[in-house]
């Protein structure tokens, strides 16, 4: 279950034209928006990452102005891991949980997950805050990715797992983000 002291957020390529193309992409990008407020309501660290951002943009304004002063780390690679910023930026959070959203599920967030578990990550990845051009290659995306170690979550599931109790100072702020 993923804590407040371990978990790192790391939103993967929403971006440009890529977050207007993907399947269900209102939906999507919906999800990762909650998922970026809760993180700050619940003060858990943000990475934004692009691929290649002069070809595809950046990160697009709904979820770039929720994060003001952050930067996208550029990327060429399709694994965020593969990129030295990246993984210094995910080093030096000293958090142990990735929490991954973001497009392309059966790309970057496939080869990003599969590395980051390698490396012995604890990698959750937000089913419903993910989203690829085609609905089936998320599909067989997340199947893989079940069976080789990473933890399926949704928004909701997440956030909840985070607060732990209604009793929490966030509680009130997330269910009303979530409903």
């Amino acid at each position: 279950m993923l804590s407040l002291e371990n978990t790192l957020l790391i939103v993967i390529d929403v971006q440009g034209k890529l977050a207007r193309v993907v399947a269900e992409s209102e939906s999507a990008i919906q999800a990762v928006r909650q998922l970026v407020q809760g993180a700050g309501l619940l003060e858990i660290p943000v990475l934004l990452t692009a691929q290649v951002p002069e070809k595809i943009g950046n990160t697009i304004p709904e979820i770039a102005e929720l994060l003001p002063g952050l930067t996208d780390l550029p990327r060429v690679h399709f694994s965020i891991w593969q990129d030295t910023a990246v993984q210094e930026a995910i080093r030096s959070s000293g958090r142990s949980q990735l929490l991954l959203c973001g497009f392309e599920a059966h790309i970057c967030l496939y080869q990003s997950s599969l590395d980051l578990v390698a490396e012995g990550f604890e990698v959750h990845l937000a089913a419903d805050a993910v989203s690829s051009r085609k609905p089936y290659n998320k599909t067989i995306a997340l199947q893989e990715l079940s069976s080789q170690g990473v933890h399926l979550t949704t928004v909701e599931i997440a956030l909840f797992s985070l607060l732990r109790s209604a009793q929490h100072p966030a509680f009130k702020a997330i269910s009303r983000l979530i409903q």
